[in-house]
């Protein structure tokens, strides 16, 4: 009895006795029981067919769960609200959807809950990670399309493809009769859906088709409906909280930490699960002091494995959008939006479409006309800047910080490269300005001083073209 309790799949065989004994006939209707109650999936079939229901029943117990994640916290009620979204009682045509937000914010954990919960109601099932990582070329793409083949369509052997083109035909002919569930984790190209999922119609009725990016423009331009895009935000205070203490406590933590250090890190890693994980899980078992030192290293130095997920959004942007993406980040988090457009826009570079842009890669966000940049984010855009030069401010595209600014504009900024600067001191200051600072700072097209009197009483704002 406990063994039926614990299957998933019962096959009945009637012997020419069967019904005599009172055990089978018990056995059976603790079967029905659990059909009726656990969903148990039960075969009824003549006997000369048990041989192709053991292979059948073998190809669904291959298809196995995924792991998710070490501490999968607050994606369950996310789980319930995309099945929701997903209509998954309907096998009305095909139905495509997509997970979109920034990276490191839980897109792929979230993807893979969601097919472990429902893989087992498609006919043929498959998640194919890291889309963008693994098809750099032509030739990534088509063992892609063979993964998904020989996966869904249940095959031992891998089935050989010769071309993009021929795969697309593959798919398109030997799936379209097939109800399937197929994730795209980290789609970043429109020819990476082209090659996997061009259209519903590849695919047979009352399949779901899920993509996991970081640009919600790219699921416009692949047609899936805007009701349809689910986006995924930071957790909530009580799941952060939940999310670091399993990282960095666990069960067996003894040290105590005091609750501001604890709310200091949180307050660093912003709702972002990537973050928290990383940090609860190099700071377990650390002393308050660590914790204190490591809070004082992040806020010159952003922690490595994180900015590095972080700028791969960066890393993804034209000429145009980074210029701008930078400037936000070092100068005007939080600024009015009207006013970031008139400033960046006598910069010479496209802000309109340059915002959109970077709205859709979820770098940045406009709330109530504010333009708001995650901290962490925000992070990655200033060690950009820094990074082009440690030593020698002067050797940077943008100056914010106040000791920086104040070394370059008090000498010769002999041959400089800076584009940008912002003085904002915490008080009035009187600032000395080289009188020969700007003779050779050919490249600079954006000076804005706050709070400063200078000898040359120049104007709040400074703007040159």
């Amino acid at each position: 009895m406990k063994a039926i309790e614990e299957s998933c799949v019962a096959i009945i065989v009637f012997s020419k006795d069967y019904a005599s004994s009172q055990w089978c006939l018990e056995e059976v209707m603790k079967i029905m029981e659990c059909k009726k109650q656990k969903d148990l999936t039960v075969l009824r079939d003549e006997s000369e067919l048990i041989e192709r229901i053991v292979k059948e029943i073998s190809t669904l117990l291959d298809r196995t769960p995924l792991h998710v994640a070490k501490c999968p916290v607050g994606i369950d009620s996310k789980v319930v609200k995309l099945k929701s979204m997903l209509n998954l009682e309907s096998d009305d045509g095909v139905l495509m959807m997509g997970l979109w937000g920034r990276a490191g914010i839980g897109k792929t954990s979230l993807a893979k809950a969601i097919y472990n919960d429902i893989f087992r109601q498609f006919e043929g099932s498959t998640f194919l990670a890291n889309v963008r990582e693994t098809s750099k070329n032509c030739r990534d793409l088509v063992a892609l399309q063979e993964k998904l083949l020989s996966e869904i369509l249940s095959q031992k052997q891998r089935l050989v493809v010769s071309n993009v083109d021929a795969g697309t035909h593959l798919v398109r002919d030997r799936l379209c009769r097939k109800k399937v569930l197929l994730i795209l984790d980290d789609v970043d190209d429109l020819r990476q859906l082209n090659a996997l999922a061009g259209e519903g119609k590849w695919f047979g009725i009352g399949s779901r088709i899920m993509i996991t990016t970081r640009d919600k423009h790219l699921l416009t331009c692949h047609g899936v409906d805007q009701d349809h895009v689910y986006e995924v935000k930071t957790l909530e205070d009580s799941e952060a909280r939940e999310l670091l203490s399993k990282h960095a406590f666990g069960t067996h933590q003894k040290l105590k930490i005091k609750a501001d250090l604890v709310d200091s890190v949180l307050n660093h890693a912003g709702g972002l699960p990537l973050a928290i994980e990383v940090l609860g899980s190099f700071l377990c078992g650390r002393r308050e002091h660590e914790w204190k030192s490591t809070l004082k290293k992040l806020s010159r130095n952003p922690n490595k494995t994180i900015n590095n997920v972080l700028k791969i959004s960066y890393d993804g942007l034209e000429d145009n959008e980074k210029e701008i993406f930078l400037h936000i980040a070092c100068f005007f988090k939080g600024c009015d939006s009207d006013y970031i457009k008139k400033v960046i826009d006598s910069c010479d570079f496209e802000i309109d479409i340059g915002l959109e842009i970077l709205i859709e890669r979820s770098l940045i966000s406009i709330e109530h006309r504010t333009v708001e940049v995650h901290g962490l984010i925000q992070l990655m855009g200033m060690d950009i800047v820094n990074q082009e030069c440690h030593d020698d401010p002067k050797r940077r595209s943008r100056l914010w910080m106040y000791d920086d600014v104040l070394d370059v504009l008090s000498h010769d900024m002999g041959d400089c490269v800076v584009k940008a600067i912002v003085l904002e001191p915490p008080e009035h200051k009187e600032v000395y300005i080289s009188p020969n600072v700007f003779t050779k700072a050919s490249r600079l097209r954006l000076l804005i001083m706050h709070n400063v009197h200078n000898t040359f009483k120049v104007l709040y704002v400074f703007l040159m073209s």
